[in-house]
């Protein structure tokens, strides 16, 4: 009985995908015009939505130089140098910004 059942199942399933897949456009080798609605996407939807993106990234970066620059506060744990840097003057870190990152001592200006 389940030889039987197995049989019909897979008869079917073998039936269901030839269906699905014989189309004409599969035939005949052509495009329906379907890469002009996905260029267009891209042109009118995908390259604005970018460039409002990059706006809104560039109007949020520029309202952090508004705020004050938080106070130094010493912590013992915090920039601990048991070595130098072998760059430089040692102190400061590879991709060290004066604006942002302090040093052990607090910031440069």
């Amino acid at each position: 009985m389940s030889a039987v059942l197995n049989h019909a199942i897979r008869r079917q399933l073998v039936a269901t995908g030839a269906r699905n897949m014989s189309g004409t456009a599969a035939v005949a080798g052509e495009h329906s015009g379907g890469y002009k609605v996905w260029k267009r996407l891209s042109f009118f939807v995908a390259v604005p939505a970018v460039g409002l993106c990059m706006l809104n990234a560039y109007l949020k970066h520029q309202e952090e130089h508004d705020h004050p620059r938080q106070e130094f506060v010493k912590y013992e744990y915090l920039r601990r140098r048991e070595k130098r840097f072998p760059w430089g003057e040692g102190q400061k870190s590879l991709f060290h910004n004066p604006h942002v990152n302090p040093l052990p001592d607090g910031y440069e200006h």
